[in-house]
């Protein structure tokens, strides 16, 4: 269950966003438009990991992702054992549940993969907001257009080797989500874990075994319990880029 308002990061919301993923909804915002958005109340919530955003059909609110990873799921044919997701994750800077914007009722099942700081904006309010102000709704809709580009180079391509695909998706990660140890110089990606790649690329979780164990030996990589610690960043979009 989410925490009630965290005053505490609400603060943090004032210091700025600029320090948000290149392409994200909130990178691409100006430091006006951001300030009209937070005059209209925004405030951060906290949810523990595992906790699920209230991205239901009753719920009135998009999010903007503003500290952590989650994991959104689409059932296309709809829900039961053995039928297909479409998985994706979704880290800073990202506005999530935006079909909310055209249809109110939609739904998404998002979970938490990590302690998760959560913007929630009334999708009726932001809906005003974005006739009234093209500049946000441009910033939003490059943002999303971004994360399709993205989203077809990261999950589609089904005919490129696992080991390549495992790298790429772990790469955009690092980017997106990764956290610098100063200690070391490595990036640690918290929050998937080898099922939650396996769900999102749609192979067997011995197959993104098989390519963690290619990029540990490698030296490229090491992974923990819902943890990967990218020791190069470089070498892995190597193997991303299947060189």
């Amino acid at each position: 269950m989410p925490s009630t308002v965290d005053t505490s990061r609400s603060a943090e919301l004032l210091l700025g966003h600029e320090n948000q993923p290149e392409g994200s909804f909130l990178q691409r915002l100006s430091a006006e438009d951001w300030q009209v958005l937070l005059q209209a109340g925004l405030r951060g919530s906290t949810f523990v990991r595992d906790a699920l955003l209230p991205l239901g059909p009753d719920g009135p609110d998009v999010y903007i992702i503003w500290e952590g990873v989650v994991r959104q799921d689409r059932f296309p044919l709809g829900d039961g054992e053995n039928v297909p997701t479409v998985t994706r994750f979704r880290g800073r800077g990202q506005l999530v549940g935006e079909a909310k914007l055209i249809t109110p009722d939609s739904a998404v099942l998002t979970k938490c993969l990590t302690p998760t700081v959560a913007v929630p904006c009334p999708a009726r309010n932001l809906n005003v907001l974005l006739r009234r102000r093209h500049t946000i709704q441009g910033a939003l809709l490059c943002s999303l257009e971004d994360r399709n580009r993205s989203d077809e180079l990261l999950y589609t391509m089904a005919t490129r080797p696992p080991v390549e695909r495992v790298g790429r998706l772990l790469a955009h990660l690092a980017d997106t989500a990764g956290v610098p140890d100063p200690r070391t110089g490595s990036t640690v990606i918290t929050g998937p874990g080898q099922k939650d790649i396996a769900a999102s690329l749609q192979v067997a979780i011995s197959t993104v075994e098989n390519a963690i164990r290619t990029l540990r030996y490698q030296g490229v990589i090491d992974a923990r319990y819902r943890q990967f610690v990218v020791h190069d960043v470089d070498a892995l979009r190597h193997f991303a880029a299947g060189i």
